[in-house]
């Protein structure tokens, strides 16, 4: 399968580099991402295959949107990095969980750097938030993009 890719222009978090393939939307990256894919030599600019993802995602940073609607399609992933995304994806709008409850929402309550390593490993940040886990403090800890991204889109979720 060919990866089509796009970059999405935000003002809150720089580039966006959205990707897909036929199956659906395989990752969105910032641009300090930790771990975007390094390769990208194959990918071939297909804008108009990532409109409906690109549009959507400006809708939420606009703050006119709380769930995506797209076929996803991430790549890859372990059966329990698989599991952890799932996971974030019932972690509503505006609210945060801790990277302990989420694993003992996944039955593993002892596997919280478990869980914190494959939601950093996350290739579709922002559709599956993983910026809504938060330390058990309640602080900000680790997040793919960096800290000044998950603040901001904390932030606007934190919005009226």
């Amino acid at each position: 399968m060919t990866t089509a890719y796009t970059e999405l222009s935000t003002d809150a978090l720089g580039v966006l580099t959205l990707t897909a393939t036929e199956a659906g939307l395989t990752g969105v990256y910032l641009e300090s991402h930790r771990h975007a894919p390094a390769d990208r030599s194959a990918w071939v600019r297909d804008p108009a295959r990532l409109e409906a993802a690109a549009a959507q995602l400006a809708e939420y940073l606009a703050g006119r949107r709380r769930a995506f609607d797209l076929p996803l399609a991430p790549p890859g992933g372990t059966a329990f990095q698989r599991r952890v995304w799932a996971a974030l994806e019932a972690i509503a709008y505006g609210t945060t969980t801790t990277y302990g409850a989420l694993a003992a929402t996944l039955g593993v309550p002892r596997a919280v750097r478990a869980v914190g390593a494959a939601n950093g490993r996350n290739p579709l940040s922002i559709v599956r938030p993983c910026h809504r886990v938060v330390g058990a403090d309640g602080g900000l800890t680790g997040y793919g993009g960096g800290l000044e991204a998950k603040r901001a889109l904390l932030a606007l979720e934190a919005r009226p």
